[in-house]
């Protein structure tokens, strides 16, 4: 690469870095406050939250690139043409083709950096949240107990005090009366859950156990430091997760099981989701091609971009609102699959055929004459009080 194109490429991606950064944080944060329950609710550690709701990040950033790009060239570009960067480039002889292929090779980056995402880190991150959000639902003393409140699980009856970080549950008080033989009575200060290969188990701390036994007057009293109680029966952790299309891999998408009951449920979705993982890529490119085309050419100082900045949004939205809506429509038949491949070909080839051509988008003489003679009458409106006064 040359100096102009180091210096481009440079510029672009450390601009795509900030803006991708910044947006997935801010959007991370607001989903992850709907989570804070994990901890205030439920009892469950700062690490067990972040972990949670930290596995979506990569969806977040997956979906976040392309707009990041975009307007990371559109910074650059602004930078450039403020400058008269760009004048100068062409000036010199730089031809359009030339000036493109920085803002390609920068496309090219994030489009490897988002197939990386759609392709394998998404998916898997999503399915380890939904097997780790089932392995949390499936915990008894998570899900059923209410701190103050006594629980009744048939004939068993438990009751916390409070919860503490980390998942430890503090003054607990257990009545068993499942044996028709004995009931039994615990109180333990604190305690927590455990699971192995055995099943689930409360390890109860500090605390003491009475046996009343059918026929005896006088309960057997037992204190303990440490005392296991075993809740395997109220636990729902061996459940198979059933994983959605989303939390697939590439391969279980491109050649499902035909007796996977998700896959006789949803065949549409299998599909959609296969190719919204392969359109994921493709975006980076296309935003790119959009924004060079609209704000690429050179223009002086004196030159208003407003009107070209207005039309690429208009561009940028109108492209991707008809691509989610034929991946929404693709669920159904393939045929939105075809039209979405065509319609990013064609915005490609128009912009293409625009950059190559050295059009300028400006705003038409007529809009342009409307828009000064309404902001001139707006000001001579504004400035009729203050000359009566």
């Amino acid at each position: 690469m040359s100096a102009i194109d180091t210096y481009i490429v440079r510029t672009t991606l450390l601009a795509f870095l900030l803006v991708l950064v910044s947006l997935t944080g801010v959007i991370w944060i607001t989903q992850a406050l709907r989570g804070i329950d994990l901890m205030t609710g439920q009892g469950q550690s700062i690490l067990v939250f972040l972990g949670v709701t930290g596995l979506a990040i990569p969806l977040l950033a997956m979906v976040i690139a392309p707009i990041a790009l975009l307007i990371a060239v559109m910074h650059t570009l602004n930078r450039l043409a403020t400058d008269s960067e760009i004048i100068v480039m062409n000036a010199s002889g730089l031809s359009p083709a030339l000036m493109l292929r920085p803002f390609v090779i920068a496309a090219l980056v994030v489009s490897c950096l988002v197939a990386t995402l759609s392709i394998y880190l998404a998916p898997a991150s999503l399915g380890a949240l939904r097997k780790w959000q089932a392995e949390i639902g499936a915990d008894v003393l998570t899900n059923i107990l209410r701190p103050g409140e006594f629980t009744k699980l048939g004939q068993l009856t438990l009751r916390i005090q409070g919860r503490q970080p980390g998942g430890v549950l503090v003054g607990i008080f257990i009545d068993d009366q499942r044996n028709p033989g004995e009931r039994i009575d615990i109180v333990a200060e604190r305690g927590a859950v455990q699971k192995d290969e055995r099943g689930s188990f409360l390890i109860l701390q500090s605390g003491n156990l009475q046996r009343f036994e059918a026929g005896k007057r006088e309960p057997a009293m037992v204190a303990f430091s440490s005392y296991a109680f075993d809740l395997s029966q109220f636990s729902n952790s061996t459940q198979d997760v059933v994983y959605s299309p989303r939390e697939r891999m590439l391969a279980d998408l491109v050649s499902p099981k035909p007796d996977d009951p998700v896959f006789k449920k949803v065949p549409g979705e299998f599909r959609s989701e296969l190719h919204d993982r392969l359109f994921a890529p493709i975006y980076p490119v296309v935003f790119v091609l959009i924004a060079f085309a609209i704000l690429g050419a050179p223009r002086t100082t004196r030159q208003n971009r407003n009107f070209a900045i207005a039309v690429l949004i208009v561009t940028i939205l109108a492209v991707r609102i008809a691509g989610f809506g034929f991946s929404t429509a693709a669920v159904a038949s393939p045929g939105p699959i075809y039209l979405q491949y065509a319609m990013l070909a064609a915005v490609s080839a128009l912009s293409v055929w625009i950059i190559l051509r050295g059009v300028t988008i400006e705003a038409p003489v007529n809009l342009a004459s409307l828009a000064e003679s309404l902001f001139a009458r707006l000001s001579r409106l504004r400035s009729r009080p203050q000359s009566s006064g």
